[in-house]
């Protein structure tokens, strides 16, 4: 399928999808990256619904570092669990050295 016949949900999975293992980015980053600067909720609204579809949501968090969509995994806590098993850093829901560890789609792709 050609990229310009995909959806916005699944131009954001194929973004997603190159998230390097052990770095996180934005809803923000990802939707500028996607040329809709103003459409960082609506990124968030197609994390949620990738459950099942081989996308890693736990590595698209705000812009600040916090993670916001963890109520949307199984269990209190596997969102953090997924990212501290990659050496990401989490100390009361945010992600300890954000500039460190953060992927620019828009650099990046």
């Amino acid at each position: 399928m050609k990229p310009e016949t995909l959806s916005f949900f699944d131009r954001v999975y194929e973004v997603a999808k190159q998230i390097p293992y052990g770095r996180v980015t934005s809803y923000g980053a990802i939707a500028r990256y996607l040329g809709a600067a103003r459409s960082a909720r609506m990124v968030g609204y197609a994390m949620n619904g990738s459950s099942g579809k081989d996308v890693p949501a736990h590595r698209v968090v705000n812009r600040k570092g916090l993670l916001t969509g963890k109520q949307h995994f199984e269990g209190t806590n596997l969102m953090q669990q997924l990212l501290e098993s990659e050496g990401i850093e989490v100390m009361d829901n945010q992600i300890q050295n954000f500039e460190k560890v953060f992927w620019d789609p828009g650099e990046a792709l």
